[in-house]
């Protein structure tokens, strides 16, 4: 039976992060694994960061699967090289080259929009008759439509229990909590059916948003702005934890959580998705190269602060879990304060 494993990047005592794995209770640095892969005459292609793993994955994927037996079973050298994950600092899991998100990807929640926003195409219907406008419309695009994409900044990335900053100039930063997919195989042109080949694994995202920069007032020709509403520093809470696809199984079969304050806001399965995790990889991959390390994050089912008339204010704590009937993605915890600016 293989012993499950999850991919991370941690630090300890102040000191610069590092890629490693968890098992059990216990990191193994990917450094650390030098020995053990002598000894057992294996290659490892790592320069200690996760992201480097992820670029060889489907020969790493092997090799950390027998490093993680031997230190399951107790291996001394291995035993020694590690830590108990309770003295290490969580990180973003992995330094993704790109981050793509994907929009209005839920049908519930876009359901719910089509009923909350009265639009020219609805003027004139009650509730039940918008209800039924929207379902049928997004029955249509579920079967032949195609999926919505936009590019968020990296560097909005934090780790899962770091502090989201709420800038001093906004008012409506909202909570969008998804499963991230993370590529372990260039994509290009791949089919629905090879998709999930691609995929390294899967961790918690928090793509956060803000409201009133979605859409510009002054340039209304130009759309939707997502530099302004996506890609503030710490506007992307990731992990705790990328846990290897094999050990998390069907995607679709995972339930999205996110509490605010205590309270419960979204609670959403992942079979609600309009296009699943292999539709999306297969519209993207069309679109775009999509290399080792890439994060693709898949839409947010229904209950964001919007829908709830509540919005983030300092002090408030956002607690997001993905769990399946496998392997937990894990929770992330973030307490969020006011930005102060640079000057």
């Amino acid at each position: 039976m293989a012993i499950p494993f999850k991919l991370g990047s941690f630090s300890a005592a102040g000191c610069a992060p590092f890629g490693g794995m968890l098992v059990g209770g216990r990191v193994l640095a990917f450094n650390a694994l030098a020995g053990f892969l002598q000894r057992e005459r294996l290659e490892f292609s790592c320069d200690g960061s996760t992201l480097s793993v992820l670029d060889d994955w489907q020969r790493n994927f092997p090799l950390l699967q027998r490093v993680a037996a031997a230190l399951h079973a107790g291996d001394a050298a291995l035993s020694a090289a590690s830590a108990p994950a309770a003295l290490l600092k969580l990180h973003a899991p992995v330094n993704s080259r790109n981050v793509i998100c994907a929009g209005a990807n839920y049908f519930k929640h876009v359901v719910d929009l089509v009923v909350a926003q009265v639009r020219p195409e609805t003027a004139g219907m009650s509730e039940q008759q918008r209800r039924e406008f929207g379902i049928a419309k997004m029955t249509e695009r579920r079967l032949h439509g195609t999926p919505f994409f936009f590019i968020k900044a990296n560097s909005s990335m934090i780790g899962p229990f770091d502090a989201v900053s709420l800038p001093p100039d906004i008012t409506t930063m909202d909570w969008e909590l998804e499963l991230g997919v993370v590529i372990g195989k260039a994509a290009r042109f791949v089919s629905q059916q090879q998709a999930l080949e691609h995929v390294a694994g899967y961790m918690v995202v928090n793509d956060l948003t803000i409201r009133e920069r979605v859409n510009r007032k002054d340039m209304p020709e130009m759309g939707m702005d997502w530099v302004g509403s996506k890609c503030a520093p710490t506007a992307l809470p990731t992990g705790p934890y990328l846990v290897p696809a094999q050990f998390v199984g069907d995607p679709q079969k995972l339930q999205i959580t996110l509490k605010h304050n205590g309270r419960v806001m979204q609670d959403e399965g992942t079979a609600d998705m309009i296009f699943d995790c292999a539709r999306l990889i297969e519209a993207l991959s069309k679109f775009m190269a999509l290399q080792p390390g890439d994060l693709i994050c898949t839409g947010s089912p229904s209950g964001n602060g919007m829908h709830h008339g509540v919005l983030l204010k300092p002090g408030d704590v956002m607690e997001g879990s993905i769990s399946g009937p496998l392997e937990s993605l894990g929770t992330q915890r973030n307490h969020c304060h006011a930005e102060t600016e640079s000057r």
